[in-house]
């Protein structure tokens, strides 16, 4: 089966900064991996570039066997137009740590919104399945609360029901609890089990060791812009094998 995501030697700077200095990752259909690292290693730079939010200065990335950002003429790479890169972007949807909801739009349209205008799918279907989604993340009686009226855990289950709502082949997570008071995270947690449970292919970068070891096939462990090691998360989080990866654990692990 072909994987639903493919990065070949990946790389990626800015300025003088190495961001993604060469990483190559597969990920299979519905499988969950968690990518750890210190700030700085190039974790959300590398979803970024999956969801082509930045382009790549080198290498490859396959999305469900397509090659992403490029129009491949004989042995030449030619690089997509706005249009062509935005609804490749469609198979991957993409929550934040920020929740980016739109301040002025109820719940509710804040997830038909995407449906409606992008997907051009008929208002009252859309609205069915937002209504569902929010069933789905414990929230349809939020459905005429405005984004201000919630609470940050709230906002962030939101921000999920409107990837959900694009009908992605896979989610991308960047760190979707380091803004939210701790109390706070144990219900977004949970959304994010569901979904793994559900086989929704997924890439989580998350500080939530604990997260990882219980819902990951596997963790990635990044540093300096590269993949330093990766395994099961039961033997990546207990006894890595790289000495970098040994010592942010020990500074993460109580």
């Amino acid at each position: 089966m072909t994987p639903m995501i493919v990065a070949l030697d990946v790389r990626k700077t800015f300025g003088p900064l190495k961001a993604l200095d060469g990483v190559s990752l597969e990920v299979a259909r519905g499988e969950v991996v968690c990518v750890i690292g210190p700030s700085g290693s190039g974790k959300s730079t590398f979803l970024r570039c999956i969801n082509q939010l930045e382009r790549i200065d080198g290498g490859a990335i396959w999305v469900n066997g397509e090659l992403i950002g490029y129009r491949r003429e004989g042995d030449r790479l030619f690089p997509l137009s706005d249009r062509e890169v935005a609804r490749q972007r469609l198979a991957s949807g993409m929550v934040f740590q920020r929740f980016n909801l739109f301040a002025h739009l109820t719940v509710l349209q804040n997830i038909i919104e995407g449906p409606v205008t992008v997907l051009r799918r008929p208002r009252p279907e859309a609205v069915a399945e937002a209504m569902a989604l929010l069933e789905r993340v414990g929230l349809a009686d939020k459905r005429e609360s405005y984004p201000a009226e919630l609470s940050g855990g709230q906002q962030q289950r939101i921000a999920i029901a409107r990837a959900l709502a694009m009908k992605p082949e896979i989610l991308l997570f960047d760190e979707p609890t380091s803004a939210l008071d701790p109390e706070l995270v144990g219900d977004v947690l949970a959304v994010m089990r569901d979904l793994a449970r559900g086989g929704m292919t997924m890439v989580v970068v998350t500080h939530e060791l604990g997260f990882a070891r219980e819902v990951a096939n596997r963790v990635v462990f990044m540093d300096r812009g590269r993949v330093v090691e990766q395994g099961p998360p039961a033997t990546l989080l207990s006894n890595p094998s790289h000495a970098r990866t040994r010592e942010f654990i020990a500074a993460v692990l109580p």
